[in-house]
């Protein structure tokens, strides 16, 4: 059986694809425990796989969101979205394609979440 990745394995990767901002203000003492799992599993497990690459998982990820109405998580994954090379023309692409499966009314508000990261984003 195959050993789950190391904490810190998993963490580099949380960094590397959430920022470092984001991650040090992730949890409390009250959540550490989630916040190992998700550490050990998402990014150290699921991310670091070698079948999908950044951008593809990115892709996925948003779509995911958007189907479940995770907005703030939206909003995250929008900027990890950019960090792993997703440009905004394919970031709308990806929520237009969200308005034929997850709908029209989910698709026009992930525009509204996105819009506002990317002006953020751009300055």
């Amino acid at each position: 059986m195959e050993e789950v990745m190391s904490y810190d394995e998993g963490m580099a990767v949380r960094r590397e694809v959430l920022g470092d901002a984001h991650v040090d203000r992730a949890g409390s003492d009250f959540s550490k425990d989630f916040q190992d799992f998700i550490t050990r599993y998402a990014w150290g497990e699921i991310w670091t796989r070698p079948g999908l690459d950044r951008r593809a998982r990115s892709m996925i990820t948003l779509t995911a969101l958007i189907a479940h109405g995770h907005w703030s998580e939206l909003e995250l994954h929008v900027r990890a979205a950019l960090r792993n090379g997703l440009t905004r023309e394919e970031i709308a692409e990806v929520i237009l394609q969200t308005a034929i499966y997850c709908g029209v009314p989910a698709a026009n508000h992930a525009f509204a979440v996105a819009d506002a990261v990317l002006k953020e984003e751009e300055g």
